[in-house]
């Protein structure tokens, strides 16, 4: 699936998988996460084979022109869960906010592990 946008030059489509990237790479630039991680092995194994696994960890479900994001990270090892993961949700709806134009409805923090 895909957000979509209109205004007078034209319409402008964004797919899950460009916003995925961009969440990831907020994730990646936030304080206290180490990586972003998939949630089920399943998901693991088909990266594998992919040629780009740019959006990594990260679900995106699009509905109008609102946008639900589900991310799963490892966090490093004595840092405050909370604090970090709140951090995380306000900079990933920033720039995917900033990234699209859209509405960010959403952002779901999945803490899959600790990394010393």
């Amino acid at each position: 699936m895909s957000v979509s946008t209109s205004n007078a030059y034209g319409k402008i489509s964004i797919s899950d998988l460009a916003i995925a990237k961009v969440a990831a790479q907020a994730a990646l630039e936030s304080y206290g996460i180490v990586d972003t991680v998939s949630r089920r092995f399943t998901d693991t194994f088909a990266e594998l084979f992919k040629k780009d696994a740019g959006g990594k960890g990260v679900k995106i479900v699009t509905s109008g022109n609102r946008i639900f994001i589900d991310v799963s990270v490892l966090i490093k090892y004595g840092v405050s869960i909370q604090a970090v993961a709140e951090s995380l949700k306000e900079a990933i709806k920033y720039k995917v906010e900033y990234f699209t134009g859209m509405i960010v409805d959403t952002v779901n923090v999945n803490v899959v592990g600790l990394k010393l």
